[in-house]
């Protein structure tokens, strides 16, 4: 078996290929503009990209995590790409996402997938840049009676911004990719 290592690495390998654009200005969710920008779904969508993020990602999710997922759009591939790579190693974990508002029909709520009260997950992102979208997704999970047990971002380019946030709501942070692994400047 490969080593973590070489799992980022093949996995930074094509975030730059593919993801990372320098032709900016770009402006960021967050309002800021930036000379760069990644548009990490463009790893994520892909079966490559999908296949290395989850094998990347799968050494940050601790033992005894029933499901991963995140905010929808960004947190849905990565969600379902580690749940695949656990399964192929077998790991059983489920993948979750959560709505940015909640459906008024069916069952209704903000999150879907087969997770529910006294549920123990990783929270997880495609990009963050202040940690907004993270921190929300704790609240509607702790609202649900959901134990986030860890924070895992793709890429973080937040400059500390993202940790600060995460570990005053009292929850670990792993930003796995950081503009410095992708060779561009905050």
């Amino acid at each position: 078996m490969d080593s973590f290592s070489a799992r980022k690495s093949a996995l930074i390998a094509h975030l730059v290929e593919h993801s990372v654009r320098t032709d900016g200005p770009f402006t960021l969710r967050s309002g800021e503009v930036s000379a760069w920008y990644i548009d990490a779904r463009q790893t994520t969508f892909s079966g490559e990209g999908a296949w290395l993020v989850g094998r990347a990602m799968l050494a940050e999710i601790p033992g005894g995590i029933d499901a991963i997922g995140g905010m929808t759009m960004g947190a849905d591939p990565i969600a379902v790409a580690l749940a695949m790579v656990a399964a192929d190693e077998g790991v059983d974990l489920a993948s979750f996402s959560i709505r940015k508002t909640a459906k008024g029909h069916g069952t209704g709520g903000r999150l879907v997938g087969p997770i529910g009260a006294g549920s123990r997950v990783v929270a997880l992102e495609d990009t963050t840049t202040t940690g907004a979208a993270l921190g929300e997704a704790i609240e509607v999970l702790r609202e649900a009676d959901v134990v986030v047990v860890r924070v895992v971002a793709l890429v973080d380019r937040s400059n500390g911004a993202t940790a600060r946030r995460i570990a005053e709501l009292g929850v670990p942070y792993v930003g796995l990719v950081t503009p410095r692994d992708l060779g561009v400047e905050l």
